[in-house]
Parts: C-alpha cells; structure tokens; sequence
C-alpha cells in the first residue's frame, strides 16, 4: 500500500509538471571544465529536484575558448538564459548593456544577500547595479615545500615575510643542487598588477584616467621579478624547466614555493607526497594579493528571467552547493555560513588553512576597464621582452606606457 502511494504522489508531481509546463533555460560556464563537470551536476540534481519545473542545459567551454564564443553568441543573439562571467570581463559586459538588472528580482525573490560574501557580491555590481551573483572567489597564497625548507635550513614563511625574507630562503634551497630552485612566480600581467602593488605602485592613477605604468616603483618591481631569473637564478628559466610546468616541478620537489591560487590545493593534496604548507604572500612596502571571483548573470535578453535567477541564486547562495564545492576543494564557495567556513578550515592539507582567510585583509582587484584584455596584452608583451633579457625592465615599461596610451582609451 505505502508503494502505492509514493508511485501515486509521484505520478502526481508529474502530472501537474505536464500540465504547467517545465520551463528549460540554458547555462554556459567556463570554470567546470574538466574534472568539475560532475560536480556542477550534482548541484543540477539538487536544484531540478527541488524545482521540478525546470530544467537546466548546461554548455561548457574551457577558458581559453569561452569568452570568444560568449561574445559570439551575444552579439547574435543567442546568448543563454544564464552565464558565467570572470571579475576581468564583467565590467565589459555590464558596459556593453547585455546583462539584465538584477535588483528588482533581488527585491522581489526575497534572496538574502547578507549570506554571501560582501566583497564578491560587490565585484558584479555597477553604479549601484547589481548585474550578477557570486559564483566562487579565491585569491593567491605562498604555497611552499617544509621538506625543502629544511633540508636547506631555511626559516619557515611567515605573515611578516618580506621580499628580502622570501628571496634568502629561496637562494638557501637553489643552493640545494643544480636542478633544485628556490621559487617559482610567473612574470606576467597577472602577477605584476599586484606586485607593484606589494612595492606602492600601480598601473593606473586613482581615478582611472592616465597609466602610471613606467613609475619608480613599477620598475623597481619588475627588477625584482626579473632578477630572479637572469642574475640569482632561483627561479628557472624556460630551458631549466625543460618542458614541464610550474605545478609538475613542485609536485616532484624541485621548486621549494610557488606562488598560485587556492585552487591548487585539491591537485597537491592528491599528487604531493611530502608535506607542504601555505602562508600569505610576502610584499614590499605592503601587503597585497590577488582577489579572483567568478559570477553567474542573465542576459537581458532572456524569456525566462525567473527561472533563470532561480538557478544562478540557487548556485551563489545554497548551503548544499557550497558543501559540494567544499569537498571538491574547488574554489572557495561565496557564502558565509559558520558551518560552510569551518568545513573549510578543517579540509586538510593544507594544515594552515587559516591563512586563506588572513589573505583576504590584502586582496587588491586587478585594474578593469573597458579595454581590459587588450590591456593585459600590450603589457605582457613588454614584460615578457624584460623576462628574456630584451629589454631593461625601464625600457619595457617605458615602451608598455607608450603603448598603452596610444591604444587604449580611459574614461
């Protein structure tokens, strides 16, 4: 008899999901590419059993594919119903008025806003605005080998680290063997924004109207970075790397930190079979690291706006979606439920988990405007000619600027 019944409620819900209709919106992601496809439909499961009136079609694109195939569908016309959008690009899309306003559904839904992280929630907002919703945010930490450390006999990172602290210890371990470096820390845009910002610099004024990319303090900065290559040596060049990438060397000992994001946690938890810890990064003059966050919006041009910001508010805020992400060490959930960050702290390695949260006080944005990529562009180009020994680090800087203000156009 009970059978009968379950089979009879059943047959019940879906009579009335017939005869109201299921509503279908379409998603397109970039950041479950690869091994976190499953558990983004894990989270679909959840949501469409809990809204058994619609359905999500999830698309997804790797990063480097996705935002030329946004910009296709968008400006075609067939953007999806809701979509992924990384901090760097979602100033354009706001700008480009393609991303529906969301404060009207906010107001409406009763969605609690004060659940989700005030910084990422704040990043997918304009002029008041709120465009999107937080999807994840990480930022970037000193991930280093103790192993290594010691065998050198090098001090152990701490939160008062300064560059000078961080470049003896790497010397101690490049003085290990030949094949044995000290540190590895890309020379590129994404590292250099924040890094002149460890030394007092930037690469706009504070209105955003002029490039301060050749400043003192810049050039003093790539020095630094480049140094580390071409005179010390305790980061490896490209023949020293033989092919491999940044991970692949820490993971088989032979870079004792390496400066990434919290993403990598899951990959060195399973690959690393020495022990390793984290710490905040070290700076200059002051503290900075980067703030990276993924939001989830809606095109103005959908026909099913309620179904759709059911499922990207779903995604941003549910307690349940966090836990997923949590367990799959993929990226850090924006919400801030006690549970959900002490699940967090207490997922190990690594051990100083606490260090994540102590970051955040430094976190600094990169310098959006409308022109962001070709931004990135003109500049790695000039900071890759310094990281080869083209160029001085003045001259690249010098020539970045020049650059900069004939091809880019500030408000």
């Amino acid at each position: 008899m009970k059978r009968f019944l379950v089979v009879l409620v059943v047959a019940s819900m879906v009579l009335t999901t017939s005869l109201l209709g299921v509503t279908t919106i379409k998603f397109m992601n970039f950041s479950s590419a690869d091994a976190n496809a499953k558990y983004l439909e894990e989270m679909k499961e959840i949501f469409e059993e809990q809204n058994p009136d619609i359905k999500v079609e999830i698309e997804t694109v790797g990063f480097g594919d996705y935002f030329t195939k946004l910009m296709t569908v968008v400006a075609g016309g067939n953007a999806p119903d809701a979509f992924e959008l990384n901090y760097e690009n979602f100033y354009t899309y706001a700008k480009k008025g393609v991303l529906l306003d969301l404060n009207n559904l906010l107001a409406s839904s009763g969605f609690d806003t004060s659940v989700l992280n005030e910084r990422a929630l704040y990043a997918f907002s304009d002029n008041g605005v709120q465009y999107g919703l937080p999807f994840s945010f990480s930022n970037v930490v000193l991930i280093y080998n103790k192993d290594l450390f010691d065998r050198a006999g090098a001090e152990h990172p701490r939160e008062d680290w300064t560059w000078a602290d961080e470049l003896e210890a790497a010397k101690k371990i490049r003085a290990l063997d030949a094949m044995t470096f000290g540190i590895y820390q890309p020379v590129q845009f994404w590292e250099f924004y924040k890094m002149v910002q460890q030394n007092g610099g930037s690469i706009l004024n504070e209105d955003k109207t002029a490039f301060t990319l050749n400043s003192p303090q810049n050039i003093e900065t790539l020095q630094y970075m480049v140094d580390r290559i071409l005179d010390s040596n305790v980061m490896p060049n490209d023949a020293q790397m033989a092919g491999m990438g940044d991970w692949d060397l820490f993971e088989v000992e032979r870079i004792g930190m390496i400066v990434t994001g919290t993403w990598a946690f899951s990959t060195f938890k399973d690959s690393c079979d020495f022990d390793w810890d984290i710490a905040v990064e070290p700076g200059n003059t002051s503290k900075a690291t980067h703030f990276f966050a993924n939001g989830l919006a809606i095109s103005k041009d959908s026909k099913k706006v309620d179904a759709a910001f059911k499922w990207i508010s779903f995604l941003s805020g549910d307690v349940d979606v966090a836990k997923i992400r949590i367990e799959a060490g993929w990226e850090l959930p924006p919400v801030t439920y006690p549970e959900i960050i002490e699940l967090y702290k207490q997922t190990t390695p690594p051990e100083s988990k606490e260090v994540v949260f102590k970051s955040l006080d430094y976190l600094v944005t990169p310098p959006v405007i409308e022109q962001f990529n070709e931004m990135a562009d003109i500049v790695n180009r000039h900071l890759e000619a310094a990281r080869y020994g083209e160029k001085t680090p003045e001259q690249a800087l010098n020539d970045a600027q020049a650059e900069l203000e004939r091809s880019i156009k500030l408000n």
